[in-house]
């Protein structure tokens, strides 16, 4: 890489443990230049219990530099730190990732239950949607490492938004294998044979082997996260439409029923 990654990590006080600031810390030792961070410290008001009884919203100067700076220290990261008091959460990482000038940004989510069900805000989805950059959703318990990336498309999709997010897609996907020295892999769901993809256009899009290309039956939360097991996948790339491509109370039913069945990181690409 010619320079530095950006990451925006979202670091929210109220957690124990900080899942998305842990994985930059990883994934950092995979590459050959260590990314820049951004660490954002911020309380969702819509998640978080902000009444004074959750004394994780009280947060010394011991606590930022045992739970953040030191752990970046020691791993030889270059970081800047900032915290926000606003309570337009959403909207405060989207601005203060675009004056970082971010590549990506980092944001932790948890289970809500024992069945791994993920809940979001509303403030949450507006973020996956109207991001500038990709959003990576860091997971509990998902594999630390980037050697197997598997990107979710649609290529039987008409309409030119949906192409073009394709186009999206493909090229992070590809992108971050060539970053990380990882294997992809390309997966398009459909559900009948009359929405049967184009096979031969997906492999001249992509530019991939035959092996590589999975054409599977069924939806697309169902067979993404199958095959997203059967090879061992570190990482899923996937996309949703903007406020443009997409009225604005809709939430995206495929988007939300594929992130809430796998269990590894996913990273959300939007389009307007």
């Amino acid at each position: 890489m010619s320079k530095p990654e950006k990451i925006f990590v979202v670091v929210d006080p109220n957690d124990t443990t900080h899942i998305a600031l842990e994985r930059v810390i990883i994934t950092s030792t995979l590459r050959d230049v260590k990314p820049k961070v951004h660490a954002f410290v911020a309380v969702d008001p819509n998640a978080v219990d902000t009444r004074t009884v959750n004394e994780n919203v009280f947060r010394d100067l011991s606590w930022f530099e045992s739970a953040i700076k030191n752990p970046l220290i020691n791993a030889g990261i270059d970081f800047n730190l900032e915290v926000s008091w606003s309570s337009e959460w959403q909207k405060s990482i989207m601005e203060s990732a675009k004056r970082f000038d971010a590549d990506l940004i980092y944001l932790p989510v948890h289970a809500t239950t024992a069945s791994s069900r993920f809940l979001f805000t509303e403030s949450k989805w507006e973020l996956l949607k109207g991001a500038y950059c990709p959003v990576v959703l860091i997971r509990p318990g998902a594999k630390a490492q980037r050697k197997v990336i598997l990107a979710a498309v649609n290529f039987q999709a008409e309409r030119d938004v949906q192409k073009e997010l394709n186009k999206k897609i493909v090229a992070q996907a590809k992108y971050y294998a060539e970053v990380y020295g990882a294997d992809l892999h390309v997966i398009n769901g459909y559900m009948d044979s009359m929405s049967y993809p184009d096979r031969a256009k997906i492999l001249a899009e992509t530019g991939l082997p035959n092996d590589k290309i999975h054409v599977d039956n069924g939806y697309t939360s169902d067979v993404v996260s199958a095959l997203a097991e059967k090879i061992n996948a570190d990482l899923i790339v996937m996309g949703t439409l903007g406020q443009n491509g997409m009225t604005k109370t809709r939430r995206g039913n495929t988007a939300e029923r594929l992130i809430a069945a796998v269990d590894t990181d996913v990273m959300v690409i939007s389009h307007e």
